[in-house]
């Protein structure tokens, strides 16, 4: 039966450019992180955010592939690729229901492993009481950092670099053994 440790719990007093943890401990098998959170950027339902890991800002060393829904004007599903960056999913923004905050959920399985590239598993979601396109989404990513470095530290941050994660963002992160 898997055992989930918390490694660090935040929730945000005030809003923060990003979620950062450092000195990661390689006792853990996985990094799994939950996620409640809302972004600041103006004017928008949703915001883009990536995330990196070891401070690692080579955009080459990322790839991701997604599926998501209502993001691009259309409610049908579409997919994506990219080998420049990761897709760490849309969450809502200010024009969005008010209070109602994203949920977020990433899996990075064998993330002290430094044999291999390490994989991760995201989801997202931007709950809003609209059934127009571009006010609501929902998606999920697969990506890969090309590196086989133990990971150390996680950064996840809106993508538009003046964006902040707003005040009572919460996030999780829990080491995972035994799964």
């Amino acid at each position: 039966m898997p055992a989930f440790t918390v490694i660090d719990h935040t929730e945000l007093g005030a809003s923060a450019s990003s979620y950062d943890v450092t000195s990661i401990s390689a006792s853990y098998d996985h990094l799994y992180l939950e996620a409640s959170v809302r972004s600041d950027q103006a004017a928008s339902y949703q915001d883009f955010c990536h995330f990196q890991f070891n401070n690692d800002t080579t955009a080459s060393n990322y790839s991701s592939t997604w599926l998501t829904a209502s993001t691009v004007g259309s409610s049908a599903p579409i997919s994506n690729r990219s080998t420049t960056y990761t897709w760490g999913g849309f969450i809502n923004g200010p024009s969005a229901l008010a209070d109602t905050f994203s949920p977020v959920t990433m899996w990075i399985p064998n993330y002290a492993n430094t044999a291999n590239f390490k994989q991760v598993l995201f989801q997202s979601a931007g709950p809003n009481n609209s059934t127009t396109n571009d006010e609501w989404h929902v998606g999920m990513a697969a990506s890969l950092w090309q590196s086989t470095a133990a990971i150390d530290q996680f950064t996840w941050l809106p993508y538009g670099g003046s964006d902040n994660f707003v005040q009572y963002s919460t996030f999780t992160l829990y080491g995972v053994t035994g799964a």
